[in-house]
Order: C-alpha cells, then structure tokens, then sequence
C-alpha cells in the first residue's frame, strides 16, 4: 500500500490467496493437508485458511487489516472528494442526531486518535463544521478489559461507566445506515430495540424471531429457513443491558456475543424489533468496499 501510494495509484484491491472449493488450488491444498478450517463463510478473500510458512493466518489477517488501513487513510478519502463527498456529508449529518460519539479501538490507542484528527482536520477543507458539534471520545478495549476477551460484547462492557443511566445507540463501525433510520431509532421509552432488515440471504445472517410484538430470540446462520428477518447490528439500550454482561458466557467461538445478552433480555420481554426503512449495507469484508464505493457514489443515496 505504501509503494501503491508513492506512485500515485488511487485504488487498489486487496485479498487473501484463498482456495475456493472446485479449483485446483483447493485440491492441491487438500492434498497437502495445507488447509486450516472448513468454514465456508471464512473463504471471502478476508481470512486465511492455509497453512503459511512464515506467519500464522492470525498474523496474515492482521497485515491485511494493515495493508487496507495504510492506503484508505484519510487524506485518500478526501481526495476522492467528488465521489465521496456526498458519503461524508452523510457521517457529518449523524452528529446531528444528539448522541455522543464512542470510539472502541482495539488497536494502539494513540493510532484511533492521531486517525480521528486527522479526519476532522480534512473534512474542515471541505465542510463548514461550525454548524456541527463533532465530539467521539475513544475508548481502547485493551486498556479496560486486557487482550484475552473478545468480542462484540466487550465495547458496551467498555462504556459502561461512561454511559451511565442514560439510553444510548450501538452503530457497528462496518455497516452503513441512513441518518433517517438512525433518526429513527432515538426512542425516548425505556424499551430496548434491534433494528431488522428483509434478506434475501438470511442463513448468512443472524435471524430476528419476533413473538407477540417483541423479540423473541435470536438465531445464528440457522441451517434451515426460519425467516428472512435479519439483525443489522443497530442497537437502542437503556442501561438494563450492562445488568446482563456478567450472564453472558463465552460462545462456541470463544467470544463474548452481544446477540447473547440480547437475547436475555428478550427472554424478558424487554426487546422489540423495529424495521430498517431505508437501506443497510454490510461492508466488513474486504471486496465489500467496491460495492459500498459505488453506493456512495450515487448522490441520489443521500438526499
């Protein structure tokens, strides 16, 4: 990416060698007992599933992470201001939503900060952010829960004391949803929400099962149809979702699941789901970044 970026090059594609099934890669890995993990989801040119010679496929996804955060900084972004500029003006409208802004980075705390400096520094090029109250404060994981727990639990346990008693929003940092849904789920009651959405795909997703006008549960990647009411990952809590932490087990795959504390909640009747009215986009694999590009490239998107 550094090289890519000397040179003047404004877009690249990154992936990881993967040997899809029916290939002959695939074959010749299989033979060689080269290949680490059986589980499709994982052959999405984001994750490593073969053995490599000088570095575990932790590491491999670790520099791909690196390698996508060198090139797309910041000051790409901005120079990609025609066809992201209406993207940006989107992220600047949230703020005027009310809500504070929490950044959980599980990273060096110091590289959340100097990436979030510099983005406000390059967007007052382009925006008059007088009229904005742009406040994130970011909160590194590290820091509070140490290196051994994982998982999409772990940013609210982070926040606890920060949030306090007051109701607040869960936006997944890989999804983009329109400020009219976000809007939409500042719900001034003391229940809580997830937000769904109709999938065509639903088996890839975690699935919304309604009971009685709240959630009932929620059931992961399910092998067999049960619905095509899919969680995006948007959230409205009040504070009764910190009681429910210490509940919380680790999950098969060793991680700390927020669905799982969810769900104890709606075990009580304390979770309703509210439909995404807008669009969702998912972007938390590699070659999702081509189609969030193109998305936002649409001016139409954001009017």
């Amino acid at each position: 990416p550094l090289f890519a970026t000397r040179v003047g090059i404004d877009k690249i594609m990154l992936a990881i060698q993967t040997p899809h099934p029916g290939s002959q890669f695939f074959k010749d890995m299989k033979e060689k007992k080269a290949i680490t993990s059986f589980e499709w989801e994982k052959y999405d040119i984001g994750h490593s599933v073969t053995k490599l010679d000088h570095m575990t496929n932790h590491e491999c996804e670790v520099l791909m992470d690196w390698c996508w955060g060198k090139f797309f900084h910041p000051e790409w972004a901005f120079s990609q201001k025609e066809s992201l500029k209406d993207g940006l003006y989107h992220y600047l409208s949230l703020v005027w939503i009310g809500y504070p802004c929490f950044l959980i980075h599980a990273r060096p705390r110091e590289s959340a900060e100097e990436n979030l400096k510099a983005y406000i520094s390059a967007m007052r090029g382009y925006f008059d952010l007088s009229k904005y109250k742009f406040k994130a404060k970011v909160v590194n994981q590290f820091e509070i829960l140490g290196e051994k727990e994982y998982g999409t639990l772990c940013p609210i346990k982070c926040v606890k004391n920060i949030i306090g008693k007051e109701n607040f929003l869960a936006v997944p940092g890989d999804n983009l949803f329109s400020v009219k849904d976000l809007r939409a789920f500042n719900i001034e009651d003391n229940c809580n929400y997830v937000a769904g959405f109709f999938h065509e795909h639903p088996e890839k997703y975690g699935v919304l099962i309604p009971g009685n006008g709240f959630l009932k549960e929620i059931i992961e990647k399910p092998k067999e149809h049960v619905g095509n009411l899919i969680n995006t990952g948007l959230y409205k809590f009040t504070p009764e979702i910190f009681e429910k932490i210490p509940e919380v087990s680790l999950s098969p795959r060793g991680e700390y699941e927020l669905t799982d504390a969810t769900t104890l909640l709606a075990t009580e009747k304390k979770v309703k789901i509210k439909k995404i009215q807008d669009y969702w986009i998912d972007f938390g694999n590699p070659a999702d970044i081509i189609k969030l590009s193109q998305f936002l490239k649409s001016s139409k998107n954001f009017k």
